[in-house]
């Protein structure tokens, strides 16, 4: 057969569970069984996944470590008519986890990106939370040091909208009090543990109470959903001060690098800083 004859084949991102194995959807377990080649982040995880649904693994391993070189490897299997199943370890893959390199390339190369959906860990977390879901903000997981994470803390501390952010059981306690500091002890917020499991907990209060029940009420074991109620305030950041800053800091620094610090200084997003000074 001439290759320009070969149909291409088509890229399905399939959402798997969180827990539960029932919640793996009728259609996802049939792309999962039908397709050519099913790319994981963890094979080995899959595979138990696929022994108990009963499909045969066909699997390669796409994670973040590999997924530059592995891209080229499944467009050219797809673009030679095979099918490929994208899933990550649970819920639904690209929510942070690797993989929109994968459907941007493959979008670029006129290949059918077919969304299988399912779970999702923040839209359950969010759906039992009880805080206000018209608009909501998710950031998955913050930053990683002191430092980045309380910069970002600040930027996001007079959003208005619902946050919902991802947390391993390693980093719970110091995140927790870094919410506390910077949005304030008597912030509205739940924590969701082990969703769809067995021992699922879903623990509302303010930051605070939630921060003392940790390893007590709350063990300290499993996968974390923090969902944050918005910014009530009605004050606007203090821009008269944050040119006062700026003016400062760039007498003596590069005008990026005071851009930077004044927007750490003062809470107010880089981009938003930019366009206040200059106007």
């Amino acid at each position: 057969m001439n290759a320009t004859s070969v149909s291409r084949g088509k890229l399905f991102v399939v959402a798997t569970p969180i827990g539960n194995l029932d919640d793996l959807t009728p259609r996802a377990r049939e792309v999962l069984a039908s397709a050519d080649v099913i790319a994981a982040e963890d094979t080995r995880h899959t595979r138990g996944l696929l022994s108990r649904i009963g499909v045969e693994a066909r699997l390669i391993a796409y994670h973040e470590h590999n997924e530059r070189e592995r891209v080229a490897e499944l467009l050219e299997r797809l673009g030679s008519g095979a099918n490929v199943a994208l899933v990550s370890d649970a819920g639904t893959p690209l929510i942070s986890d690797p993989g929109w390199r994968l459907v941007h390339a493959a979008r670029e190369q006129g290949i059918d990106v077919v969304p299988v959906p399912g779970p999702s860990a923040a839209i359950a977390a969010l759906c039992a939370a009880g805080l206000p879901t018209d608009r909501f903000v998710f950031e998955g997981f913050l930053p990683r040091g002191d430092g980045p994470r309380a910069a970002r803390l600040r930027e996001l501390r007079s959003e208005r909208r619902t946050l919902v952010f991802y947390e391993s059981v390693h980093r719970l306690v110091e995140t927790l009090a870094a919410l506390v500091e910077h949005f304030g002890a008597d912030r509205d917020a739940v924590l969701a543990r082990e969703l769809t499991k067995v021992h699922e907990q879903i623990r509302s209060g303010t930051l605070s109470t939630l921060a003392a029940a940790l390893g007590a009420d709350i063990p300290l074991l499993g996968e974390f959903v923090i969902v944050v109620a918005g910014s009530l305030s009605d004050v606007a950041p203090d821009t008269a001060r944050a040119q006062e800053i700026y003016a400062t800091l760039v007498a003596e620094l590069d005008p990026s690098k005071a851009l930077q610090l004044t927007s750490t200084l003062t809470g107010i997003p880089r981009n938003a800083l930019y366009k206040l000074l200059r106007t």
